[in-house]
């Protein structure tokens, strides 16, 4: 059933490993995605693959991709319909109204020392000199990109069904990810974040990493969460050309 999809936007390091992580899932479901519309396209299903193998450093698990055909991308987080990061009233309109992405923004201002946990608003966002700070999504996940973060949803698909049914149809694929991943570099970290992306940490080669679980950042405490602050500050994510920090987990 591999042979269905289509693997020419992906790194051709990672193309033994996804052949056999599709051929570990179930076929009914697989033969289901024929028939059945998903986010995001087809052509971009496997986009988070892009980066090499060897370069791999992180895998940032979020849970399904944006439920948006202009959004969603393949890439975890990443919403494609965003472009401008800041307005000159704070963070722009299509940051600002999308939750997750607002507050992964705030976290990142927070962690980098830009603002206090206690003084994020609009106005204060706004105040800050920006000059030697990035000024578009693409560059943000550029970054993440550049410093080895794979950027996965736990479901690759998102359908008109139960999230968490794709979830569980995904897992032996994330399974079988993760084993290729292991035996050729042990010290990736993982970056669990949400609910769903949890449930992969019960997966017995997911405890042999180190990782970070915390809440998705839908959640407004994922701005002030200190493991995610600590994590993330190495990284100067938001400073142009960001520092090549390495961060522990």
């Amino acid at each position: 059933m591999a042979d269905m999809f289509d693997l020419s936007t992906t790194d051709p390091s990672w193309h033994t490993a996804l052949n056999t992580a599709l051929s570990a899932m179930s076929p009914a479901y697989l033969a289901s995605l024929e028939t059945d519309a998903y986010l995001p396209a087809k052509a971009q299903l496997f986009n988070a693959f892009s980066l090499p193998k060897s370069q791999t450093k992180y895998i940032l698990f979020g849970e399904t991709p944006y439920p948006r055909s202009a959004s969603a991308n393949g890439y975890a987080f990443w919403d494609q319909a965003v472009t401008a990061l800041w307005s000159d009233t704070g963070l722009s309109k299509p940051v600002n109204r999308a939750t997750s992405l607002r507050n992964m923004m705030k976290m990142l201002l927070v962690s980098e020392g830009h603002l206090q946990p206690e003084g994020i608003s609009q106005d204060a966002i706004a105040q800050l000199d920006k000059t030697s700070l990035i000024s578009t999504q693409s560059e943000l996940f550029q970054q993440l990109l550049q410093h080895g973060f794979l950027l996965l949803n736990a479901s690759l698909v998102l359908r008109d069904k139960k999230k968490t049914l794709d979830a569980r149809n995904w897992l032996p694929f994330v399974d079988s990810i993760l084993e290729s991943l292991f035996e050729e570099n042990p010290s990736i970290q993982l970056v669990l974040l949400g609910k769903i992306a949890e449930r992969i940490n019960q997966l017995p080669i997911a405890k042999k990493y180190d990782k970070l679980v915390a809440e998705h950042p839908y959640n407004i405490s994922f701005i002030g969460n200190q493991q995610v602050l600590e994590f993330f500050r190495p990284f100067h994510l938001l400073r142009q050309n960001g520092s090549r920090g390495q961060a522990t987990g």
